[in-house]
């Protein structure tokens, strides 16, 4: 069993809220509204890569994170979000989820997950994985069914 915490005695010595004077409004919290605006973003990697580093003289495509990728200017998160709705565009199936995502140097590769045929019980649904290439603004550059198979069992592909 835990000892019961002690209260804390004050003996008056301590400093208390500031009383507003008179004159003065009381402080209140914030609104909503009155919140200030959001800290300014940090530059994209994107930006920051555009930017040379080094000397003058310095004409190397590459910089301190490596060689420029300046063709992706939308995030990972969207590229996702868009590709699957791309997916949705192009089946009329709804996507189950995304299963990889690789930045290229023309954009994204982006691989989505969509159920093709719902069976009972659900672990004989046919499930397919579609590969959709985005450029970096995430607009369809393309589409293929990589393959078929059951759920759960990724391994066997082109089923029926």
């Amino acid at each position: 069993m835990s000892e019961p915490r002690a209260r804390r005695r004050t003996t008056g010595d301590e400093p208390r809220a500031r009383r507003p004077t008179a004159g003065e409004e009381p402080r209140r919290r914030r609104t909503a509204e009155e919140e200030p605006a959001e800290p300014p973003r940090r530059r994209r990697a994107a930006e920051e890569e555009a930017q040379p580093r080094g000397g003058a003289d310095d004409d190397s495509p590459s910089t301190a994170r490596g060689p420029r990728r300046g063709a992706a200017r939308i995030g990972a998160p969207e590229a996702a979000s868009r590709a699957a709705a791309h997916v949705r565009t192009m089946t009329g199936r709804s996507p189950e989820g995304v299963t990889s995502l690789e930045r290229t140097e023309d954009g994204w590769r982006v691989g989505v997950e969509v159920l093709e045929s719902r069976r009972v019980p659900d672990s004989t649904d046919i499930l397919a994985e579609c590969t959709v290439e985005l450029d970096g603004d995430g607009e369809l550059l393309s589409f293929r069914r990589a393959s078929r198979y059951y759920r759960g069992r990724a391994g066997q592909e082109d089923q029926s």
